[in-house]
């Protein structure tokens, strides 16, 4: 905790200029990749990360020095030129797009360490550090570097913030764009540009071969939490900056430990937690909301099949034993015993013995779950002219899932009908 308030104290210029420049970088890289995670352009996030390493050695064989500006404006070009050359193949030729992405990726990375390789061993004592870009490392950040990056991060957000309508809707529906005549190439061409400045930006901190974890990461996270896409792009930004910070701090208490690796860590452990435990989207919520409507269809089912007992017996509220209810139904025992269980608990049955009877809200649910079975029969043969032996099943998995409002415009459809297909009583309360 000392560590984590002196940290926070900022008293340090380089840990200023580690922490904002980590966080601006990979929150702003996770806004523009959340349009490139829709888009299904993952892998394209990858490959011109890879390409600009060669932008990189070019900018400073050029310059002779690390010189901030012509690092990133060489990483630009070749960035840039890495998307112009995927789209052209896969245009242009049989090759399809994902064999283009591999076939650019190790093409230009293989250019960038002959590249990388030559200033390494030509004498140049600037050259100290240039391999940092292949894994990163933001403890090397000055003041100079985080002005040029913490610019092109600002540029970003102002960019997408200004494209936020034209960005959406090619990135769900390109081709109503094209009906309504939006400049889908244009707009295309500058969502290409933002992407290879975010990658640009981050290869400082992240490097290269990490940097398109921190592109499409975030915004893999932040679907799980919401179908929102401002809210998206808000969390991917979120979960991005709070990487940023916390790889900058774990770099901080623990000197020996890179930034760029832990904030790609931080990043994987938040995408984890939101894929197993997101509300709703969630692994673990889905096997819970998936028990759940298993646990309320077997009670259904029990309600119904008691129903249809006491219909046969003229006696609703007799007590039932559950081997009575197992002959009726091949219900497994220890699910049909939980499921008795529950419905107890929640006001429906009542038992004494060993022995099982409906309280009057059950005997009401009962009949209900049995109407809507025989209703649903009685539309699929009057309307689908579907056999009336063959509508069972399909009845029995409607039944859960008919809405009080759909349960009235069927009988209204129906005009109330007393019979169902095989001549039973349809119960209306």
């Amino acid at each position: 905790m000392e560590q984590f308030w002196e940290f926070l104290s900022f008293s340090e210029p380089n840990i200023r200029y580690v922490t904002f420049g980590s966080i601006l970088l990979c929150g702003s890289a996770a806004v523009v990749g959340s349009f490139i995670f829709l888009k299904k352009k993952a892998l394209v996030g990858d490959a011109v990360a890879h390409a600009v390493l060669p932008g990189v050695c070019l900018g400073f064989l050029l310059a002779g020095n690390k010189n901030p500006v012509l690092l990133v404006t060489g990483a630009f070009v070749t960035g840039w030129l890495s998307l112009v050359a995927i789209d052209y193949i896969s245009a242009k030729s049989k090759i399809k797009e994902d064999t283009a992405i591999g076939l650019i990726l190790s093409v230009f990375f293989g250019i960038g360490i002959l590249l990388l390789t030559y200033i390494q061993h030509s004498g140049n004592a600037a050259q100290s550090g240039l391999d940092h870009f292949l894994f990163g490392k933001a403890a090397a950040m000055v003041s100079s570097d985080l002005n040029v990056f913490s610019g092109i991060a600002f540029m970003l957000i102002i960019a997408v913030v200004l494209f936020f309508k034209e960005f959406t809707l090619i990135s769900f529906d390109i081709d109503f764009a094209k009906t309504i005549g939006f400049p889908v190439r244009r707009l295309e061409l500058v969502l290409t540009t933002l992407t290879v400045l975010a990658i640009v930006a981050g290869i400082q901190a992240i490097g290269v071969v990490l940097m398109a974890a921190i592109l499409i990461t975030p915004a893999a996270a932040a679907r799980f939490w919401t179908d929102n896409l401002k809210k998206m792009v808000f969390l991917s930004a979120a979960f991005g900056g709070v990487s940023g910070f916390a790889g900058a701090f774990i770099s901080y208490a623990a000197p020996a430990m890179p930034t760029g690796p832990w904030i790609v860590m931080v990043i994987s452990v938040i995408a984890l937690f939101s894929f197993f435990f997101a509300p709703q989207k969630g692994i673990v919520m889905k096997l819970i909301s998936r028990k759940k409507m298993e646990n309320q269809i077997r009670e259904e089912n029990i309600l119904k099949l008691l129903f249809q007992l006491g219909q046969k017996d003229g006696n609703y509220f007799q007590q039932r034993s559950v081997n009575e209810i197992l002959a009726k139904r091949p219900f497994k025992p220890k699910q049909l015993i939980s499921g008795l269980a529950r419905l107890k608990k929640q006001g429906f049955l009542e038992n004494g013995d060993g022995r099982w009877k409906f309280t009057r809200a059950g005997q009401k649910k009962g009949a209900r779950m049995v109407k809507l079975h025989r209703l649903w029969e009685v539309y699929l043969t009057r309307y689908l002219r579907i056999a009336s032996d063959h509508v069972h099943e399909d009845a029995e998995t409607i039944e859960h899932i008919i809405t009080p409002d759909l349960e009235a415009k069927l009988e209204k459809l129906l005009e109330y009908p007393v019979k169902d297909p095989h001549q039973s009583d349809i119960p209306y309360l």
